[in-house]
């Protein structure tokens, strides 16, 4: 049986959700296996379960790209879609998560819905349910942007603390109102107000400096989690925030940092208002990945490496979160076999059934997932198939339902 501290979604519903005309599936294992070829939906799946969480999914696709394409290729219209989940919440208690676009508004229009009533923040789906994934596309994590590796930790983030989002969701609303005043006075030559662009930069300081805090306070509780060894096969990952304003919450008050914070964005309005861009702040952060064993950057390791680092962060965060919160997040692990030998897809095999989270995995080849029969449920999609089906595939035999 899952235990008590699992969240556990035991339906999915999907319409005109991306190749998926339709589809009902329930779930009665913990762990939860898709197999089929490329093209077959499996990946559409879990961007339809982390939909319905907060953000915007695991490819972080817009709105207006979610729905079924009808009317070919090229030309066509995405119809209206919706996803629509049932969890269990570690109290045994059930509730509905739904989301989507209207039948008769704009296609960039999303709708929540928590129980049937409209949801008005996404930070009151982070208290509900939290989901972390992993897809191949996070396999350049190392080599992209910062911007990457700095919204993959504030997904953990979330997960722990709910209000981070809006944390995060008000500082970048402040910032790109600065931003449009800083760019109107350069275009127009007029001055803006200055007490207007006071105002913004009091508001960027003060969320600034709690997303700040709650950036540095979730790495420094994953690196003392992972300096125990809890990542058992997989090597520990060493995380650094690379960041100014988490730096100085370590030698001065929240208070005084968001003084300093204030005081440096208004004497740097006109070299902001050159670049068109904030220069500086919370939002330049970057998480470098450090393979402890071998105290070798994450950059520079084998792909492998850097898969089982990966795996190794989210095995710690999911445990950190389950223990913190009550409930571990949903583990979205797409494709999450390619890149590990034998051994470690063993171990994270081992690991999945210890961990009290439920875990959705896909893959192409269903022979490497051998060691999940009698632990997984699985299915089996192909392209084509008819809508609203996926086939049960009976090698994997759950002995206990949810």
């Amino acid at each position: 049986m899952a235990p008590a501290s699992a969240l556990l979604l035991t339906r999915l519903m999907l319409q005109d959700f991306r190749s998926w005309p339709s589809l009902t599936v329930p779930f009665s294992g913990r762990i939860v296996l898709v197999t089929g070829p490329n093209g077959a939906g499996k990946t559409n799946l879990l961007e339809a379960i982390s939909l319905l969480g907060p953000g915007r999914g695991l490819r972080g696709a817009r709105t207006a790209e979610l729905g079924r394409q009808v009317g070919g290729a090229t030309g066509g219209v995405a119809l209206p879609w919706a996803a629509a989940g049932r969890f269990r919440d570690p109290f045994g208690q059930e509730f509905d998560l739904g989301t989507g676009t209207p039948e008769d508004g704009p296609p960039e229009r999303r709708i929540l819905r928590l129980d049937g009533a409209p949801v008005r923040a996404q930070s009151l789906l982070a208290e509900r349910v939290a989901a972390v994934w992993l897809t191949p596309q996070m396999d350049r994590l190392f080599q992209d942007g910062a911007g990457d590796r700095r919204r993959f930790l504030d997904r953990l983030v979330w997960a722990l603390e709910p209000h981070h989002a809006r944390e995060v969701a008000a500082y970048d609303q402040a910032m790109a109102q600065r931003n449009r005043l800083l760019a109107q006075e350069r275009r127009e030559g007029m001055r803006a107000d200055a007490a207007w662009l006071a105002g913004l930069e009091d508001a960027m300081a003060r969320h600034g400096a709690a997303l700040a805090a709650a950036r540095r306070g979730l790495v420094a509780r994953l690196n003392a989690l992972m300096a125990e060894g809890v990542t058992g096969a997989f090597p520990s990952a060493r995380l650094t925030l690379q960041c100014p304003v988490a730096a100085a919450l370590a030698e001065a008050p929240a208070l005084a940092v968001e003084e300093r914070l204030r005081a440096d964005w208004a004497a740097s309005r006109g070299r902001d208002a050159a670049a068109g861009a904030t220069l500086i702040g919370p939002h330049r952060a970057d998480l470098v990945f450090t393979h402890a064993p071998k105290d070798l950057p994450a950059a520079l390791c084998s792909t492998g490496e850097q898969k089982a680092l990966l795996v190794a962060v989210v095995l710690a965060h999911a445990g950190l979160i389950a223990a913190a919160r009550g409930f571990a997040p949903l583990l979205l692990l797409d494709e999450v076999a390619a890149h590990l030998d034998a051994t470690r897809r063993e171990a994270l095999f081992a690991a999945l059934a210890e961990l009290p989270a439920q875990a959705f995995l896909t893959g192409t080849d269903a022979g490497i997932f051998a060691p999940l029969r009698g632990l997984a449920e699985a299915f089996r999609a192909s392209p084509g198939a008819s809508p609203g089906q996926l086939v049960a595939d009976m090698d994997f035999v759950v002995p206990d339902a949810l």
